[in-house]
């Protein structure tokens, strides 16, 4: 009995043993748990579910490749910018970036070819010593698989104060809607030049969206200075197209940007970005007939401007009517100041209002009215009494 007593009491102590370290076991080794220092575990069902896939060439009509620059000190264009220094309020855009590139989990593609493959990646260590950011190799590194470690303010992201962005607008024949997807993104230095002393601009690399996209998510950010509440996260910030930017280059045969094509006229440079801006916008609506309500607000604005201008040339001509008699006004003072006192100047006032009579009563007889039918019977009538008299 005792036996028995101490194999149960036994199996029970195992099972026991065994739930604990099934325990631990989960809890120590779980690749998903979040560490502090290493940032957020992206599983590939995450990163397919924040994938967004680019249409093919069959399901599109139409395509526009826009080169933007994205200023972080204008507009809501701070959002990416906020905070500056890593805080309880998350971290910005720049860190995202750095921290993935850093850590291998994300790929950087050189700024000048704009190709998006294996052969044309960057070496983030190049990019570090190019560009004086301080950076050691971390615990794990190999040759083939890089891993850095750096101090937040080693990198320098005060400087980081623009982003260049290639924007595509697409229309979809599937659903028949005209979309602007933003594809990549490169951080933009604003470092200034110890010898001339003044800022330029360096382009960094080229990222993927679709790569940082489930990073960016995790982030939010307040797009407002009147309500501080993080509503939208930096991914919502460009599916939803809420940055603004100026347009440095559109995808052509030349390879060009604008400012090569106008150097030295800064108003056609300027006249080239809004004619682009404005077919972007309008091309969507130019597809489709326009509806009963649009037309005839059309037609009231176009009767309203035709109204405007008509009243502008009333205007313009009565206008013009009180310059010339205030110009014959003074031509009739000038012709009486130059005559002489005396009974000549007294006739000439006399003669002129004696022609002005004779006129005015000239054309009083002219409106007389012809006689009328009663008064030609009664002539008749006058006519054969004098006869028979």
């Amino acid at each position: 009995m005792k036996s028995l007593r101490l194999i149960i009491a036994l199996l029970l102590l195992g099972t026991v043993i065994g739930s604990n370290a099934q325990v631990t076991r989960r809890t120590g080794n779980d690749p998903r748990k979040k560490d502090k220092n290493s940032g957020p575990v992206i599983t590939d069902r995450q990163q397919s579910f924040y994938e967004v896939r680019e249409p093919s060439d069959a399901d599109l009509q139409w395509m526009k490749v826009i080169y933007r620059e994205v200023d972080l000190t204008k507009g809501k264009n701070a959002a990416l910018y906020y905070p500056e220094m890593p805080n309880e309020d998350g971290e910005n855009l720049y860190f995202i970036i750095m921290r993935m590139l850093a850590k291998n989990q994300i790929s950087a593609y050189e700024y000048e070819d704009e190709i998006f493959n294996d052969e044309h990646k960057v070496d983030l260590g190049e990019v570090f010593y190019n560009h004086g950011i301080d950076y050691t190799e971390a615990k794990g590194s190999t040759e083939k698989n890089r891993i850095y470690e750096f101090e937040d303010a080693d990198i320098r992201a005060n400087q980081c104060l623009s982003y260049y962005i290639i924007e595509k607008w697409e229309f979809d024949t599937r659903s028949n809607q005209m979309k602007a997807r933003v594809e990549a993104l490169c951080p933009v230095l604003h470092q200034q030049d110890d010898w001339s002393g003044e800022t330029g601009k360096y382009p960094l690399f080229w990222v993927k969206l679709n790569d940082i996209r489930p990073y960016m998510a995790q982030q939010y950010v307040f797009t407002d200075d009147d309500n501080n509440l993080a509503r939208y996260s930096l991914d919502d910030f460009f599916k939803l197209n809420m940055y603004t930017g100026d347009i440095y280059k559109t995808k052509n045969l030349r390879n060009m940007a604008l400012k090569q094509m106008y150097p030295d006229n800064p108003e056609a440079y300027k006249h080239a970005q809004d004619s682009i801006e404005q077919r972007l916008r309008s091309f969507n609506q130019d597809l489709w007939v326009p509806s009963l309500e649009v037309l005839q607000a059309r037609a009231e604005a176009e009767e309203k401007a035709r109204a405007e201008a008509e009243g502008e040339l009333e205007e313009g001509e009565e206008g013009a009517e009180q310059v010339e008699g205030e110009a014959g006004a003074e031509e009739e003072k000038t012709v009486t100041r130059t005559t002489k006192r005396g009974s000549k100047s007294k006739d000439t006032k006399k003669s002129s209002t004696s022609k002005s009579k004779s006129k005015t009563k000239k054309a009083k007889i002219k409106e007389r009215k012809p006689k009328t039918s009663t008064q030609s019977v009664n002539t008749g009538v006058r006519s054969v009494r004098n006869r028979k008299k």
